[in-house]
Parts: C-alpha cells; structure tokens; sequence
C-alpha cells in the first residue's frame, strides 16, 4: 500500500477542500439507501489545481509501482474518467474509459476507447465502496480480451465486503487513503468532536443498518 504519509497527505487535502464530508449529526442518504455520516465526492478535488496534481501524481506514481508492465490505463465511469485521463497523460499511455452498462444507441459501446486484446490495462476509480461498480468495469474489459492488472483508486471506505470482492475476482486493489486515516485527520484538525467520532466509528462497523 502507499506510504502512510502519502495516506495521510490525501485524506488532509480531501477534507480541506470538502471533497469528503462528514456529518454525523445530519446523516446523508447514498444511492443504495444507507444513512451514512459521511460522504465522498472526489471531483471536487479536480476544481483545485494543487489537490488535483497531487492526487494525479499519487495515482501515476502507484501505477508505475504496483503494476509496471501496465499498457493502457482505464478509467471507470463517471468519477474516474478525468482521474483516469490525467494519469494515462502523465505517464504517456493509451486511455480508455467503461461505462457501467453498454450504450442503448449509436456503436452501443461499453468500453470508450481503443483497446486491442492482451493489452494490460490499469483500472482508475475514484471511490471504493462494496466494490462492485469497480469489478463490473474489471470484467467488461476482460471479456473484449484485455488483462486486467489490478485497480488504484483514491480513497476506500475499507469495507470487509469489498476486500473480499476483490479478492474473489483476482484483481488487486491499491487505494491512496482510507477510512481510518481519514477519521484519523479529522480528529487531529478538529473536524469533529469525540461524540462525533464515536458515531462514526459505530457507522462503520454496520452501515447497511445504521440508524434504520
């Protein structure tokens, strides 16, 4: 995994420019129907330069060294397309992108982009969460004939479910930052409170069942 301070760095910058958020007095409501006290949104990070160059120089540098035999880089769609392009322009690679779902008109694309078969390919994501958007781009590009090295996302929520996901499938996972470091920051910057944290920390040990 990256160094820790590089963990630490990058959970600092997601929090400073409110990239993540955490709200556990006024819990947030995901697309899956969790009540969860925090939210991620790495996009934001790309409004600001300096947080968007070092994210973009992290990614590169984790590519280069978990997966150096790396051809093409992929971003998953949406989050990841611009993370993606940014890395695939640093390192001078090819870059694609994957939707979720093939396109409903036009060439009915899933994949964007040029790919030949036995490319090795590197996954970009922004976000880790169950996983499973994450290894639905993994195997689109396993069926059109590409070998999938493994996938550097920006930050994890360090679910068990999702490590298991992972592992199941073969494919590795390198995040910069994660849950417990950014609760970490957050502590130290005075983010939240010790009720507060104690929230959180009670959030993360069930959250498909928090405050049902």
């Amino acid at each position: 995994m990256p160094d820790f301070t590089i963990s630490q760095e990058v959970a600092q910058h997601l929090l400073s420019v409110k990239a993540i958020q955490l709200r556990p007095d006024q819990p947030f409501k995901w697309a899956s129907g969790w009540n969860s006290p925090i939210y991620c949104d790495n996009r934001i990070s790309l409004s600001y330069p300096e947080v968007r160059t070092y994210i973009k120089n992290c990614l590169s540098a984790a590519v280069k060294a978990y997966f150096p035999e790396v051809e093409i880089i992929a971003g998953v769609a949406t989050a990841g397309i611009a993370q993606g392009a940014l890395v695939a322009d640093y390192l001078d690679l090819p870059f694609c992108y994957v939707r979720p779902e093939p396109k409903k008109h036009g060439m009915g694309n899933q994949i964007e982009g040029h790919i030949d078969k036995g490319q090795k390919v590197v996954l970009i994501e922004d976000l880790i969460s169950t996983g499973g958007s994450s290894l639905k781009a993994a195997a689109a590009l396993q069926e059109a004939g590409a070998e999938v090295l493994g996938m550097v996302a920006i930050f994890t929520y360090g679910f068990q479910i999702a490590e298991d996901n992972f592992k199941n499938h073969g494919i590795p996972c390198i995040t910069l930052s994660n849950y417990d470091v950014l609760i970490d920051e957050a502590v130290k910057l005075n983010h939240v409170t010790e009720t507060q944290l104690m929230t959180l920390q009670d959030w993360r040990i069930n959250p498909s069942e928090w405050r049902k």
